[in-house]
């Protein structure tokens, strides 16, 4: 579980412990998270850092029992284009594009092995024409088509792939834009919820799978921060 110390991928961890399952977390800043269990362990790595991604599956003992990856960690800057720096646009095409790549490179044996699953957290900013989400926009729309391809290549293979596409949901991700969820409770989603959906992607054999699943509050809201 990549950003799994906070938000939406805390969540899921937590909700995956709940069900048994032993987490191995990736985090940034694994200092930051609260949450302890005995089947939960945070690993830190910086995805950005190719190097750091490289030796990330070694520091897993079992790494070969591993049955389901997912692609939650990411950052968004918005912006007009020319106010972008290259230093920003390389730290969200890294978190989002290469990392996800890589590691499911590095997985795909073992997945194929266990019958297991990818999932991948997207977003409706990948469907959409965002204003500003000129590059954050594009990544997304690029993984998500990355998951399209993954899940008919990997389906002869038991390989289960599933694409969650987020709409407005309440966390941390919004920090550092200039907008955010309205107050009204029915415009947000939680990260509960959306742990209760991978949970019912994941839980027990059906014979069918879910591909790709929209996930949208009843009601569309947002609010520009007030400037100080």
């Amino acid at each position: 579980m990549t950003g799994a110390s906070r938000g939406i991928g805390l969540s899921i961890s937590q909700k995956l412990v709940s069900l048994g399952y032993k987490v191995y977390g990736v985090s940034r800043n694994p200092e930051t998270c609260v949450y302890t269990n005995e089947l939960f362990h945070l690993i830190s790595c910086d995805l950005t850092n190719t190097k750091q991604l490289d030796q990330l599956l070694d520091r897993i003992p079992d790494r070969k029992e591993i049955s389901i990856l997912i692609h939650n960690a990411g950052l968004a800057y918005f912006a007009p284009v020319e106010e972008l720096s290259s230093e920003k646009i390389r730290e969200m095409i890294s978190l989002h594009i290469t990392a996800p790549m890589l590691l499911t490179s590095q997985l795909t044996r073992i997945l194929k092995e266990n019958k297991g699953r990818i999932v991948f957290i997207g977003s409706v900013a990948g469907n959409e024409i965002s204003p500003w989400g000129n590059v954050y926009a594009s990544l997304k729309a690029g993984i998500h088509h990355y998951a399209r391809e993954l899940f008919s290549e990997l389906r002869k293979f038991g390989v289960k792939v599933h694409l969650l596409i987020l709409d407005i949901t309440k966390t941390d991700f919004y920090n550092h834009l200039n907008f955010e969820p309205d107050e009204d409770p029915k415009s947000y989603l939680l990260p509960n919820q959306i742990a209760e959906v991978v949970e019912e992607l994941v839980v027990g054999d059906r014979g069918w799978v879910i591909p790709e699943i929209q996930i949208s509050p009843e009601l569309f809201k947002l609010k520009r921060k007030k400037q100080n």
